[in-house]
């Protein structure tokens, strides 16, 4: 569980380089503490669905920033990832006020969350794929390294469902193994109420996933 730079006072791409940095340090310590750098997954919820997707992407594209080539060179042995309830489009957030399901207080604080975290301008040598990896994916950019299969959970009322639907739609276009699970009626973070049955349900699919695709883990039930 890693800490990154936050904005404003630390816009992109402060959060992804710390993201790929702390990725860099985990592979190469991993077995100092009893880990298996060959059997990672990258997992995070909201902002960290954004990031866990991101930190993917570097791993399986040659990318030329120097943070995410580190993490590209350092070949982590990536199995799977989970970006739960992911803003994967940290850009274009006026496509919420489009749909016409959002409030307008929610669709404030998203307008003031892109202007906090993506400058106005960038350094030439600068794009913002990585700041919206969703975009990247659906453009079909073939990568050098297999993509890994993904699981994405997300509730039914929860904005960012749209993000979810659309992961799912390109990485199945890229030949991705992708679960996408629905929770109906779930607000935004709602598996983190365990008390609440679809939370529970929704640790269930996500530890079926690994089970699936990372060889060796205890047995987990929620």
């Amino acid at each position: 569980n890693i800490n990154y730079r936050l904005a404003p006072k630390h816009p992109f791409p402060a959060a992804i380089e710390d993201a790929c940095t702390a990725a860099v340090w985990v592979t190469k310590h991993a077995s100092e503490y009893g880990g298996d750098r060959d059997r990672m997954v990258f997992s995070g919820e909201s902002a960290g669905g954004n990031l866990s997707l991101s930190m993917a992407l570097a791993c399986c594209y040659e990318r030329p920033e120097p943070w995410a080539k580190a993490l590209f060179d350092a070949n982590p042995g990536l199995l799977a990832i989970l970006p739960a309830c992911g803003l994967l489009e940290a850009g274009n957030l006026i496509r919420f006020k489009e749909s016409g399901k959002v409030s307008p207080f929610v669709l404030d604080r998203m307008a003031t969350a892109e202007l906090n975290y993506l400058p106005k301008s960038l350094p030439p040598e600068l794009d913002t794929a990585l700041a919206n990896p969703l975009v990247f994916l659906e453009e079909g950019h073939q990568p050098q390294r297999p993509l890994v299969p993904t699981c994405a959970i997300v509730g039914t009322k929860d904005p960012l469902l749209y993000d979810t639907r659309r992961l799912k739609t390109a990485l199945d276009k890229l030949g991705v193994p992708c679960e996408a699970h629905y929770y109906d009626g779930g607000l935004h973070g709602f598996h983190a109420f365990l008390f609440d049955s679809r939370a529970r349900a929704s640790w269930r699919d996500q530890f079926a996933f690994l089970h699936e695709h990372v060889e060796g883990l205890r047995d987990a039930r929620v």
